[in-house]
């Protein structure tokens, strides 16, 4: 018979020590979350707050960049020839702009808070689930200045909201949203042949960027090695010229993106005139319809359905996907036009899913939201989270590159990531309420999973805080 707790453990976030089991029914349980799930998060900045700061600190830049020339034309040709590249005037870093860094670094902070938060406390850690799924599928980093404020943003305004409708509308929402955008480029694409260009307004030297297209065909939808060719790329990436955020860019590009800051905007000006061929398919030129078009297509192909498939049961049964489950969710996923709930139905009546002979091992997200659950904590401070996963190695919205952060146990496994672990452990229980036993949580967490071995060595510890660490830290423990 399945326990609740390893129905907490696989679909959900981990069971919370301080509360009663999630029920006799496990596929139920997690069936319910599907029509019960609130996208909401209060207390959060918006798109259009942080791209206002954005754009401040931008035009703080602009203008230190343009002292610091005035400065080097200053310097008469004698001298000039004599001074080092590292001894010309710089463009200096002003109160003004520290403060404009830092305006993006809190709003960063706060989103880190509010999904970590979300995370302790929420009705529905299935559906949760699913939200940090997609979010490391449509991965983008908080690494780059122009990014900081919006990676997280990408998750609570475009992922949440369409995570229990259709892929295709959740993959609109993902590619127009300001994160993908600037992350990927595509804000300043122009194409070569458009008005803008023809006009001899790049004088930026910027053209065509196919970031965006590359990652959509390669990551989100098709698949490596599903058909498509570098061609279809390029032409794809011509497809999406003229999709840019308005109210933050600069150059040329700022000039014609007119619109509410930090939202989509689309600009003729910027567009590949003509019609494109993909992977065999015509469509014809239509403004920023013809890229929907193509975005439209990619949602329900049979290579989408496969991709996502296979990563959604890598994700919830097994480092190695099981081919039978794989098939089940691709068939689900067709026969509904790509309906997420209809796939998520699919995955939680896959008996591969409910099996503990293949346990995944949990990322040092899934294990730090499992241990706070598990020693009862509600809420915890953003910048502590940020600061915590940075030392376990997988820095919240900071994948090294588009792909995301991997959800295999090599990634995570190794001897320096486990010690990591054992000292982040020590500090979580040395915080926790001197009232919490480790011997009563354990069996609540754990459940069928908790081995006599691991039982013995709790019983034993010298200390509440020991026995806390050394549940956290358990082989049972460190996979779900």
């Amino acid at each position: 018979m399945i326990s609740t707790s390893f129905a907490e453990s696989r679909f959900g976030l981990g069971a919370r020590g301080d509360e009663p089991a999630a029920g006799s029914d496990p596929r139920g349980w997690a069936a319910a979350q599907l029509t019960r799930f609130d996208p909401h998060v209060a207390g959060i900045p918006d798109s259009r707050s942080v791209a206002v700061e954005l754009a401040d600190y931008l035009d703080l830049k602009q203008a230190a960049r343009r002292l610091a020339r005035d400065q080097q034309a200053m310097i008469p040709a004698a001298a000039s020839s004599m001074l080092t590249p590292a001894a010309m005037p710089k463009p200096a870093k002003t109160p003004e702009i520290m403060a404009a860094q830092q305006a993006g670094r809190s709003a960063y902070a706060t989103l880190v808070g509010a999904r970590i938060n979300s995370a302790l406390v929420t009705p529905t850690p299935f559906a949760e689930r699913l939200t940090h799924f997609w979010a490391n599928h449509f991965a983008v980093s908080a690494a780059k200045q122009t990014t900081v404020g919006f990676a997280g943003l990408l998750e609570f305004e475009a992922i949440r909201p369409h995570i229990m409708g259709r892929f295709g509308d959740l993959l609109l929402a993902v590619e127009q949203h300001p994160a993908m955008l600037l992350f990927l480029d595509q804000a300043t694409s122009i194409g070569p042949d458009s008005m803008t260009a023809q006009r001899g307004r790049n004088r930026a030297k910027k053209g065509l960027n196919e970031n965006l297209a590359r990652e959509i065909m390669e990551l989100h939808t098709l698949g490596v090695r599903s058909g498509y060719t570098q061609a279809d790329v390029t032409e794809f990436a011509r497809a999406l010229t003229g999709w840019t955020v308005a109210g933050i860019g600069r150059g040329q590009t700022a000039q014609l993106a007119q619109g509410d800051p930090g939202q989509f905007t689309f600009v003729d000006g910027l567009h590949e005139p003509g019609d494109r061929t993909i992977m065999g398919r015509r469509y014809r030129d239509g403004g920023q319809e013809q890229a929907r078009a193509i975005l439209s297509d990619l949602a329900v192909h049979p290579a989408t359905a496969h991709h996502l498939a296979i990563k959604l049961a890598t994700h919830f049964a097994s480092d190695n996907p099981p081919p039978a489950m794989v098939k089940r969710l691709e068939e689900a996923f067709l026969k509904s036009g790509g309906d997420l709930p209809t796939v998520y139905r699919a995955l939680i009546a896959s008996p591969e899913a409910w099996t503990m002979a293949t346990p995944k091992f949990r990322n040092p997200w899934d294990w730090t939201v499992a241990s706070l659950r598990a020693i009862g904590v509600e809420r915890i401070d953003g910048d502590a989270t940020a600061n915590l996963l940075n030392q376990l190695g997988q820095p919240i919205w900071k994948p090294d590159s588009p792909a995301g952060f991997d959800d295999v146990a090599a990634a995570w496994a190794g001897p320096d990531a486990l010690v990591r672990r054992v000292e982040a452990a020590q500090r979580l229980a040395a915080r926790a309420s001197s009232k919490l036993d480790a011997r009563l949580i354990a069996p609540l967490v754990l459940g069928a999973q908790l081995t006599p071995a691991t039982a013995t060595a709790i019983s034993r510890s010298e200390s509440p805080a020991t026995g806390l660490a050394l549940m956290l830290v358990s082989p049972e423990f460190l996979r779900r």
